[in-house]
């Protein structure tokens, strides 16, 4: 019996003591520097001072911890107990997430971004909280531009290119398949290699991380036509969120809207900032006349139905298009 109550003992100060400590390790795909980055350490100092104790905060950037979906299963096995992740990774816990980027040229504006995300958010914060994540800021990274190593313009000039494509997305490989085009299944710390050896030679990425990462130099062609936004958002554990005091969970809260804020102004910013510097070192930024533009609206037309469904649940793709068409309607005069 004292060896039984011993042991009953030893477990309960494990547990307080691992209840008392509770650690944060953040995993991104953002460069080391980046305004990402910078954001997500700022985040990390006001939780570390609210919680107090011996409480630990580690981020680490550049894909350190894999690409967006291993991040998501080291999360589940406790490896990581946060990530910042964008639509990619989000879709691994909750499929319905894929409304806000997979669904190229329906949005034309942020302010369209915006409002759509804050008309689903409460309702989509609730379905990542019933898969055991809290989410904790969102934010974007800009809009998806064609970067490729010849010049292109209309959609059929990228046939026979070799695109890279996100590895887990199997159901946007196939669609792309389909119509004829080409893509390679990587993960993002293999672009550079991959369009340096000549194994992809076409990119979708955002402006920023095309300059980040050097993609550009290689790719030295941009189509100058929003595809689709980059969206994000930082989250963490169920299980990490509920280790911590109230009053870290309440400075986690709050600093995660502010990083969400400020992430989202900046990002916006750069975007023509970070064209401007690749053009200056080089980049040609190809713009599609009236009927090339009409040529990307079929084509997104084309892709609608196939996406309902399989990429974006139906329901959800239903939905985001009624939200539109009220903002639309709200906005005519604008």
């Amino acid at each position: 019996m004292r060896h039984l109550i011993a042991l009953l003992l030893g477990c309960l100060l494990l547990a307080t003591a691992g209840a008392a400590d509770p650690k944060l390790r953040i995993g991104t795909l953002a460069p080391k520097n980046s305004l990402y980055y910078q954001q997500l350490i700022e985040l990390g100092e006001a939780w570390r001072s609210a919680q107090g104790g011996n409480a630990r905060y580690m981020v680490y950037p550049d894909g350190g911890q894999g690409g967006e979906a291993e991040m998501v299963r080291r999360m589940r096995i406790g490896q990581l107990q946060g990530a910042l992740l964008s639509v990619v990774g989000l879709r691994e816990i909750e499929r319905s997430i894929a409304a806000l980027q997979s669904m190229p040229l329906m949005f034309r504006s942020w302010e369209e971004v915006d409002y759509v995300r804050e008309q689903i958010r409460p309702a989509m914060e609730q379905k990542f909280l019933e898969k055991d994540f809290v989410v904790l800021a969102w934010g974007d990274a800009g809009w998806v531009r064609f970067f490729s190593k010849d010049p292109a313009f209309a959609p059929g000039d990228y046939i026979g290119m070799k695109f890279f494509a996100w590895g887990g997305e199997f159901e946007q490989q196939e669609i792309m398949k389909s119509l004829g085009y080409t893509p390679v299944p990587l993960e993002t710390a293999d672009v550079l290699p991959a369009i340096q050896t000549g194994m992809i030679n076409a990119v979708p990425s955002t402006p920023y991380f095309a300059l980040a990462s050097q993609i550009y130099r290689n790719a030295p062609n941009m189509l100058d036509l929003n595809w689709a936004p980059i969206v994000g958002a930082l989250v963490v554990t169920r299980s990490a969120w509920e280790q911590m005091s109230p009053e870290g969970q309440a400075a986690l809260r709050a600093s995660g809207l502010a990083v969400g804020e400020r992430i989202r102004a900046q990002a916006r910013k750069e975007v023509d900032g970070a064209v401007e510097a690749m053009v200056k070192r080089g980049l040609v930024v190809n713009e599609p006349d009236p009927d090339q533009r009409k040529a990307w609206q079929a084509l997104a037309a084309e892709l609608y139905p196939r996406i309902r469904g399989t990429l974006v649940p139906a329901e959800t793709f239903d939905e985001v298009l009624a939200h539109l068409e009220a903002y639309r309607a709200g906005h005519k005069a604008n």
